[in-house]
C-alpha cells in the first residue's frame, strides 16, 4: 500500500526559532513554500486553524488555483460556522481544486483560543458538537435529496445543497485527539485518524485503541493512521545531532522572550489543557530519546504544542524510523521541519524517495508470495445445472 506525505502549509515565515519577517499572510511565501512540497514528492499540505490567524479556507482556494498537483488538508473548528454551510464552502473548494481537498476537523484543545471565538462548551461538549457536525457535513455532501437533522447541538429541517464535490462518493475526513472522547468519535467518524509522534510502543497502544473504537462503533475497518514528526536531517549523525542543538536553543531563546512579556503564556505551556500535549510532556519526563531517532527535547521546550517531536539522523535513518511506523500501520506521514521552505526540500528530495521505495519493494515482494499460494489452489467447481 503506497505511503502518503502530508507536509503543512504556512502563510508567514515565522515559528518556534524565529520571529515572521513580515504580515501574517505573505502571499508570495505562501506560495513558494506550497510549491516546495508540490516540486519535491509530497502528496497534501495542512492549511491549520488558530482563532486570530489568516482563514486557511481561503488561503487554501489560493493555492488551489495557482498549482496543479498538490492537496489541500483544510483545518476546521465546528464552532466557526453552521455544518450546512461549512459543507457548502468545501465541496466550493473541491470544485476549484478539481477534488483535491480533504477536511479535518478540530475540535478545539485550548479553552481561551476557543473562547477567543466565542466557544464555551465544555470538552466533552465540544467532541459530542464535532460528531454530529461531521455526520452532517458528510450528509450534505452526498445527499441529493431535502433531509433533516435533530441533534444535541444542530437542528434544521429540509437542507439540500446545490454545490456538491469533485471527489465521489465525498471528500475525505481527518480528525485528531488523544482523549477517550477523540478516540469514540474519530473511531467512529474518521476516515483518516492523525496522532502526534510518540515513542512505537505508544503508537502501537494508539492504533489498537482506535481500531477497537471502530470495531465498537460497527466498522468493517478503521481509519487510515496518520502520525506526525518534525525531522532534523543532516549528511552525518554529527551533523543532525548538532542542528537540532541548535534549534533546541533557538527554541528556547523564543520561550524565554515570551516569559520575559508574558509569563502566563509560558506557564501555560507548562500545563496544557489537551490530552496529546499531555501525553507528549509525560513521555518527555521519561527520556530524551527513544527508538531509532525520536527526539523529545523541543516537545518538552515548546509544551507539547501541536507536532513537536522530532526525528534526528541522516535522511537513512529518519527513512529507517518511519518504517517502522508503517511497520505498525501507520499510512500517512506527517513532517515538518524548522526551516520551513528548506527543510521541505531537504525532506521531499533525500527522506521520502528512501521511504516510497522500500514500501514499494516491500508491496512487490509481498504480491510475488502471494502470487504462487493463489496458483496453488484448487481449481472452482461450479455448479451445473
Amino acid at each position: 500500500m503506497p505511503i502518503e506525505f502530508l507536509g503543512i502549509a504556512g502563510t508567514n515565515d515565522g515559528g518556534e526559532t524565529r520571529a515572521r519577517s513580515g504580515s501574517s499572510f505573505d502571499k508570495e511565501y505562501t506560495l513558494r513554500f506550497a510549491r516546495a512540497h508540490e516540486d519535491n514528492g509530497w502528496d497534501r499540505i495542512l492549511f491549520a486553524y488558530h482563532s486570530g490567524a489568516p482563514d486557511p479556507a481561503t488561503a487554501a482556494a489560493f493555492i488551489a488555483s495557482k498549482l496543479d498537483r498538490i492537496n489541500i488538508l483544510l483545518a476546521h473548528r465546528p464552532n466557526l460556522s453552521y455544518p450546512t454551510y461549512a459543507a457548502k464552502v468545501f465541496a466550493t473548494l473541491d470544485q476549484i481544486s478539481d477534488g483535491r481537498v480533504n477536511v479535518h476537523f478540530i475540535t478545539g484543545g485550548s479553552t481561551a483560543d476557543q473562547a477567543a471565538e466565542g466557544d464555551f462548551l465544555s470538552k466533552d461538549d465540544r467532541y459530542a458538537r464535532t460528531g454530529e457536525y461531521i455526520r452532517i457535513v458528510k450528509e450534505a455532501w452526498t445527499n441529493r435529496s431535502p433531509f433533516s437533522f435533530t441533534g444535541e447541538h444542530y437542528r434544521f429541517e429540509n437542507f439540500v445543497s446545490d454545490i456538491w464535490p469533485v471527489q465521489q462518493p465525498r471528500p475525505g475526513v481527518s480528525f485528531g485527539g488523544s482523549s477517550d472522547a477523540a478516540y469514540a468519535i474519530g473511531a467512529a467518524e474518521a476516515d483518516i485518524y492523525a496522532l502526534w509522534g510518540e515513542p512505537l510502543v505508544n503508537t502501537a497502544e494508539q492504533i489498537q485503541t482506535i481500531t477497537e473504537g471502530a470495531r465498537a462503533a460497527g466498522r468493517a475497518t478503521r481509519p487510515r493512521i496518520q502520525v506526525a514528526f518534525r525531522p532534523i536531517i543532516a549528511a552525518t549523525e554529527e551533523l543532525a545531532w548538532r542542528k537540532a542543538h541548535d534549534i533546541l536553543g533557538s527554541i528556547e531563546q523564543r520561550v524565554a522572550f515570551t516569559a520575559a512579556s508574558s509569563p502566563a503564556a509560558v506557564a501555560a505551556l507548562r500545563t496544557p489543557e489537551n490530552a496529546g500535549s499531555k501525553r507528549l510532556l509525560e513521555i518527555a519526563d521519561q527520556g530524551d530519546r527513544y527508538d531509532r531517532a525520536l527526539w523529545t527535547k523541543p516537545a518538552a521546550a515548546s509544551g507539547g504544542r501541536g507536532n513537536s517531536n522530532a526525528l534526528v539522523g541522516t535522511p537513512e535513518t529518519v527513512a529507517a524510523a518511519l518504517l517502522d511506523y508503517i511497520d505498525l500501520g501507520v499510512d500517512i506521514i506527517s513532517a515538518r521541519g524548522y526551516d520551513f521552505v528548506n527543510d521541505t526540500i531537504d525532506f521531499g528530495r533525500y527522506v521520502i524517495p528512501i521511504v516510497r521505495e522500500e514500501v514499494a519493494r516491500r508491496d512487490a515482494a509481498a504480491a510475488a508470495s502471494a502470487a504462487p499460494a493463489a496458483s496453488a489452489l484448487p481449481e472452482r467447481e461450479f455448479a451445473r445445472g
